[in-house]
């Protein structure tokens, strides 16, 4: 075998995932959308805000799950990205008096200009380097927004405090409630738009990509484009995440966005599953509730218990919770046999 036969050959860094097994079943969708519409109003108000950073947090798996899952590319980078969505929405609702809801889209497409221009350094290096290279970023963005040149707007250390908006039209919703709902059908949006973006002709570049780049290039596929536009769409969807967050929490401070968030958008698209979108929502679950679990557990050794049952996961469900669906599908295919 010749060299360039063996670079073709190669295994891909990032597991290939069927079109099908991106999403759920239509009823099993179904379900899961009636139980969080009707959720909000059986529980109490913390928990609806709880749900709501779970819906959040998982725009920004999703993300994540695009760039890696979908064009192989890893990022440790994503708080950065969040950030900046979080002061983009803080400031227009603040000093420019802006609707809530026309900040978000503004947050996307900083976001995703912030992204892309940031792909297109970040394309001569690939796996390890660009995880470092993004690593770094997320790192010194918290230092940037402490900056006095931008303290004007960002509030410098102590950050700006950011008005929760009240249902509109009078509906009689308290503003936990306007806000979860507000932001499930912003998820929905954005979930669908992935899913088909995935199944397009850019999703499939996408993917061609992650299996291999030389092939990618060989079949007539541009991969600097297409690597900065994942760089890019990641972006900005975290951007809009980052734009709810800001929102959700009623404050934005530069030390609400350090290296721990990142390596928590990680966390959550390893245990979803890499590659499947609906695995972002179970993997915003465990970033989000595991820890209160731990806590509760032992206060003084919370961070040890939050370790042994990541490695607990990680060594059951090693695919994520993809692996657990894919299981679960085919034993609903053998019940139905019987």
């Amino acid at each position: 075998m010749s060299a360039a036969e063996e670079v073709v050959t190669e295994a891909p860094a990032v597991e290939a995932v069927p079109k099908r097994a991106m999403t759920l079943g239509y009823g099993t969708s179904l379900v899961v959308l009636a139980g969080l519409i009707l959720m909000p109003l059986f529980v109490k108000n913390f928990i609806i805000f709880q749900m709501t950073m779970l819906l959040i947090y998982a725009l920004a798996v999703l993300a994540l799950n695009i760039l890696t899952g979908g064009s192989g590319q890893f990022s440790l980078g994503q708080s950065a990205f969040y950030a900046v969505g979080a002061y983009t929405t803080a400031i227009l609702m603040e000093h420019f008096n802006v609707n809530y809801a026309l900040t978000l889209p503004v947050a996307g497409v900083v976001c995703f200009a912030f992204g892309f221009l940031f792909g297109q350094p970040a394309l001569r290096l690939s796996g390890v380097y660009l995880a470092l290279a993004t690593f770094a970023l997320a790192t010194a963005m918290p230092q940037l927004l402490k900056l006095g040149f931008f303290e004007h707007w960002t509030g410098g250390v102590q950050g700006l405090v950011v008005t929760k908006p009240d249902a509109p039209f009078g509906l009689p919703l308290s503003q936990d409630m306007w806000l979860y709902y507000f932001t499930l059908a912003i998820a929905i949006g954005i979930y669908i738009a992935s899913v088909n973006l995935l199944r397009s002709r850019s999703g499939r570049a996408f993917m061609a990509i992650r299996d291999n780049e030389i092939a990618a290039s060989a079949m007539g596929i541009d991969v600097s484009l297409y690597k900065t536009l994942a760089f890019g769409v990641s972006a900005g969807i975290t951007g809009v995440a980052g734009g709810l967050g800001a929102i959700a929490v009623q404050f934005v401070a530069p030390d609400g966005y350090t290296i721990t968030l990142a390596i928590s958008l990680f966390l959550g698209m390893v245990v979803g599953g890499v590659g499947w979108l609906p695995g972002s929502i179970v993997g915003s679950a465990f970033i989000i509730f595991v820890p209160n679990m731990a806590e509760s557990i032992s206060k003084g050794l919370s961070g040890a218990v939050f370790g042994v049952l990541l490695f607990l996961v990680i060594f059951l469900v090693p695919h994520g919770a993809r692996q657990v669906a894919l299981v679960a599908q085919q034993l609903a295919g053998k019940l139905k046999k019987n």
